[in-house]
Formats: C-alpha cells, structure tokens, sequence
C-alpha cells in the first residue's frame, strides 16, 4: 500500500506573483518504494497560536483577538489560514515541491490580523494533508486517497512574511472602508485640498487627539 510523509523544508517570499504569495518548500517522501505517477494533492494550512511565546507589543496588538493575557489559556484557539491544492508530477522516493501560501491584508479575517501583529520568531503552522495518489504498474492505473492523518508543523518565519507583502505594498497596509465611510473622507479630502488619503487620515487624527 502507497504512503506518503510531507516534510516543510522552508519558506520564501515568491518574488514573481502577481499578488503576495509565500512559496513553502514541502518534501513528500514514499515510504514503501511504490513509484507515484501524479499526485492531487489539497492541503489545510491552520495557525496554531498557542504554540508560541508572546512579548508584550504582541500581546497588545492581539487583544483584539484573543482579548486579555489571563483568558488566552481558552481562546487562543487554531486559525484557519488558507486551503491550497498542488498538481505534483511522478517521481520514486521522495520529491520536492512549492506549495504556494497567498497572503493578504484582509483584516476582516482573523488569519491575517494575527500574522500582522507579529513582530520576530515564527509563526506556528500546521499543514494537513489530503488528496489522490495515482500509482499502477504498466497498463494498470490504481488510486488511493491520501491518508487523512498526514500532516507536519513549520514554523513560518515572521520575516519571510513581511517580505511577501513589502513586495506588493512596500511600507503600506490595506483598511477596508464601507462605501459611505470613503465617501465623506473623499469629500473631506477634497474640501481640505490635502494631497493624499495619508494627509486625510493623519489630520483628522490630531484634530481628534487636540
């Protein structure tokens, strides 16, 4: 019977997407000497928070999600990041591949508020594994589903991270505004002449704090 073990090797920002992209460089390895033809491969990436330690600028800046430090022993539950799927070629024994992981700065989805909020160390994943494997001697073809309890941890560098999105926004975030909201800071704007959204947002701010 075919089996397969997923090794996460490392990680780098993909410098040629068009959008923020992280490359996880994943070995899957054969274990019984059953050449693989192709592999389907689908694959759960999850945040697990409570693998990590915290200093106290993170701690402040997940509040928002996991509330207060004495309550994290309950809420600092998994995160659900991304599902991917992977077209993997035959090959014997073991093989190298890059699982491609979109970034984002959606801040409406938890995922992404937690990786902005951190500041150095790793970023504790879990990747679990599914799929079809197509193995078979000459003239045969034989399927069998990847077994559901595949999975390897890695611990994606926060770096690597902020690489990804220096890329696309260098030295800029992404605020989703409802409709009505940009419209009146379109039309303060305009009204206060100020040259950019930037301009905008920094004078109605000391206009508040004075």
């Amino acid at each position: 019977m075919v089996d397969l073990e997923f090794t996460c090797l490392g990680a780098d920002a993909d410098r040629y997407a068009a959008t923020p992209t992280i490359q996880l460089h994943l070995r899957i390895t054969e274990t019984t000497g059953t050449p693989v033809h192709a592999l389907a491969l689908r694959c759960q990436i999850r945040i697990e928070p409570i693998r990590r330690r915290y200093d106290d600028a993170e701690g402040d800046a997940l509040a928002d999600l996991f509330g207060e430090r004495a309550r994290w022993g309950e809420t600092l539950k998994p995160l659900q990041l991304a599902f991917v799927t992977q077209m993997v070629p035959g090959f014997s024994g073991s093989a190298d591949v890059d699982l491609g992981l979109p970034c984002s700065y959606d801040f409406d989805v938890a995922a992404h508020k937690y990786l902005y909020a951190l500041r150095e160390g790793g970023v504790p994943l879990l990747l679990l594994f599914n799929g079809t494997i197509f193995t078979g001697r000459p003239g045969t073809l034989s399927v069998t589903p990847v077994a559901w309890q595949k999975e390897t941890s890695y611990a994606l560098p926060v770096p690597v991270w902020r690489a990804a999105m220096d890329q696309h926004f260098p030295g800029a975030a992404w605020l989703r505004l409802r409709r009505e909201t940009f419209d009146k800071l379109y039309d303060y704007r305009a009204r206060e002449a100020l040259p950019g959204w930037d301009d905008a947002i920094e004078r109605l701010l000391k206009e508040k704090l004075e």
